[in-house]
């Protein structure tokens, strides 16, 4: 039989295998949902039993009852997730297949891959194999010939002797390639070429052999992915969390993870893929919203997006100068020596008499410096309570709750101040650099005190862990100074998945690169992502020449050269990005992103386009990403990407710092298919 005709032959046999799966699948949709109406049926009567027997009924038997009925609901709680799964699978299927031969068995085993795991209800057999069972890793890092998977510890080896890949939509096969690669680059090319989504979306059937290997590891307590952007890092780091839920079920869930993003619509732009995967979503916040909740509520900061817009529209060295210092390490060994001199030199020491009788200087400063273990502000309370055991030991006087709070009075004043806010203060002070601490109005922090303050907050007051947590995802590393992580790490003692570009800081004077981070997470598993899957060739080789020491590999997936578009004045900058408009909604495409540098840039071209337009304008209130023209920031437009992008006003006035470089690194970088820059006058000295 020739090839042509033995394609059709598999194709049917292929088509077959689906329609029969499908069945099988209807009908354990509706075997569960008859499951769910029975138990929703008996909740009801015994709800209408124990209303009807209130008085009949005992304490023991209504306890008993509540009891049953509690499981009979988590039961039904189970079974609907169970059938949303089901309506998953019906839509896709499966997207790969496998026909692997064990060195030890003689029958070959066809092994058909999917986002779940289905079990035929009367065999038993698996029809389709969840893409994070060990099994399935023969998908994603083997070619045909010799392979390998691994379960607890055990290998099995064997030979691939077919590998085939599927394109399956609400239940019809779009089409169906042999390959003899790892991810076959036609399959690839046909996802990346697709137009963007306002949600990211699974990549279980493209992943690659690298980003398996990330998603795999298990071994790493804390994992840092240094990636490229349009490397897929968020995804992969989203896939990982699905792979350890499944792995790990018996002692991790949903539950125990915590996210933390850069932004909310951030948040919401990823938020569907656990659930896509068949896992609960999991808990994110922000930076922002852990200094809140560690100052419980009572002092007043400025936000990271505050403090980046502030460095964009003004040029302050002193500005600039404050945020290194406090985002060094250089900072907290000041910090650490400063703690110490309070503890030696800070607290004068005298005598003191208590209902008449002395407490000898010496006897309060060696019980002071027997608690050196406790955090500095926790000692007093020990050495009042030492104070008080002693005078009724040796007097038998005993200090009631007046004279005690005096005690506590009269000891805490021969310290600087019982506030850590003075204390922090102080340290300027001590420093001799008071100008280094400027509030703002109301008393507000600026953002690059607000950890340096928890730092040194944590170190004279204790900070109790989170022990909820068991995994910390970590987004945006780059964008977390050195004083942050020593906070973060702190508080969260789990393990970590970090991930970020150190080509992507919206704030290089307080961000960390790789060896940083490496080295407050010692023994940390590393790993690089240097090829860029969102953006075609010529915008990838575009954007190296913005951010020149960026190390990138750009996917063979060819489209137009970036057009940079000069004009006479603002009006016919104006119009030309009106024709752009004009000619994307024309277009096929799904989203428009216009990425600004600051907010009052993409709030003034709000006004003069949304009269004309649908537009959607997102700022730092936004809290969800949809599809259509999006007017917003560089930096609120982290991470997420868009079918064509316009960068408008570069020129060398607006693009011109390391900040204006970094912002217009990460416009360019968000788009997939087409890029258009605008300017007046002299262009930024980036794009050329």
């Amino acid at each position: 039989m020739s090839q042509e005709q033995e394609k059709p032959a598999s194709q049917k046999l292929e088509q077959n295998y689906l329609s029969d799966l499908l069945k099988k699948v209807d009908r354990k949709i509706l075997e569960i949902n008859a499951a769910i109406q029975g138990k929703s049926d008996e909740i009801a009567e015994m709800y209408k039993h124990m209303q009807d027997h209130k008085r009949d009924m005992d304490n023991l038997e209504k306890n008993a009852m509540r009891e049953v009925i509690r499981n009979y609901t988590l039961q039904g709680d189970h079974s609907v997730e169970n059938r949303k799964r089901l309506i998953r699978l019906k839509d896709t299927a499966f997207f790969g297949r496998i026909d692997f031969l064990e060195h030890s068995e003689p029958t070959t085993k066809n092994l058909y891959i999917g986002v779940h795991n289905f079990q035929d209800p009367e065999t038993k057999k698996n029809l389709v194999i969840d893409w994070r069972a060990p099994v399935s890793s023969l998908f994603y890092d083997f070619e045909l010939g010799e392979a390998f998977y691994v379960i607890e510890a055990k290998t099995t080896a064997g030979n691939i002797l077919l590998k085939r890949q599927f394109k399956i939509r609400n239940g019809k096969m779009e089409y169906m390639l042999d390959t003899d690669v790892t991810i076959h680059d036609e399959v690839l090319q046909k996802e990346l070429n697709k137009a963007s989504s306002s949600k990211m979306k699974n990549i279980v059937a493209t992943i690659q052999k690298e980003q398996n290997a990330i998603i795999r590891n298990e071994d790493a307590r804390h994992l840092i992915i240094q990636g490229v952007a349009g490397s897929g890092k968020t995804s992969i780091a989203l896939h990982r969390i699905a792979f350890l839920l499944y792995r790990f079920k018996e002692t991790i869930s949903s539950e125990d993870i915590l996210i933390i993003s850069p932004n909310k619509v951030f948040a919401s732009y990823i938020s569907n893929v656990l659930p896509e995967l068949g896992e609960e979503t999991v808990a994110e916040t922000s930076v922002e919203e852990i200094a809140d909740e560690l100052l419980d509520y009572q002092i007043k900061f400025q936000t990271f997006f505050q403090q980046v817009t502030e460095l964009l529209e003004k040029n302050d060295k002193k500005l600039i100068e404050r945020i290194q210092f406090k985002s060094s390490g250089e900072l907290l060994k000041k910090m650490d020596a400063y703690y110490i001199w309070l503890q030696n030199d800070g607290f004068k020491i005298t005598d003191i008499y208590v209902k008449g009788k002395l407490v000898p200087a010496w006897f309060i400063k060696e019980t002071f410096e027997k608690y050196n273990r406790m955090p500095l502000l926790k000692r007093f309370n020990e050495v009042v309570r030492e104070v008080v055991e002693n005078i009724f030991r040796y007097y038998k006087i005993e200090i009631q709750y007046k004279d005690r709070t005096a005690l506590h009075t009269t000891i805490r004043k021969m310290f600087p101040s019982y506030n850590p806010r003075v204390l922090y203060k102080g340290f300027y002070e001590w420093l001799g650099r008071p100008e280094l601490l400027k509030l703002k109005k109301g008393s507000t922090y600026e953002w690059s005190d607000v950890y340096a303050f928890l730092y040194f907050k944590m170190k004279l007051e204790g900070i109790q862990p989170n022990r909820k947590v068991k995994h910390l995802v970590i987004d945006e590393m780059q964008d977390y100074s050195v004083v942050q992580y020593q906070v973060l790490s702190r508080l969260y003692a789990c393990k970590k998945t970090i991930l970020g570009d150190i080509n992507q800081s919206v704030n290089p004077f307080s961000a960390s690169n790789l060896d940083t981070i490496e080295k407050i997470f010692p023994g940390a598993t590393s790993m690089t992502m240097l090829k860029s899957y969102r953006s075609t060739y010529e915008i990838t080789q575009f954007t190296k020449r913005i951010s020149q020491h960026v190390n990138v590999e750009a996917l063979a997936r060819h489209g137009d050269e970036p057009l940079i578009i000069a004009c006479k004045n603002k009006d016919q900058e104006l119009e030309e990005i009106k024709k752009l408009v004009v000619d994307f909604n024309a277009s096929e495409f799904n989203s428009l992103g216009i990425i600004t540098k600051t907010q009052k840039q993409a709030d003034a071209l709000y006004e003069s386009l949304s009269m004309l337009f649908q537009i959607n304008l997102l700022n730092a209130t936004s809290v969800a990403f949809g599809n259509g023209i999006v007017i917003t920031t560089a930096h609120l437009a982290k991470g997420l990407e868009f079918d064509q992008v316009i960068v408008p006003y570069c020129t060398d006035k607006n693009y011109r710092s390391a900040p204006d470089q970094q912002m217009l690194y990460v416009a360019c970088t968000r788009t997939m298919h087409k890029l258009y820059l605008t300017h007046v006058g002299p262009p930024s000295k980036f794009i050329f």
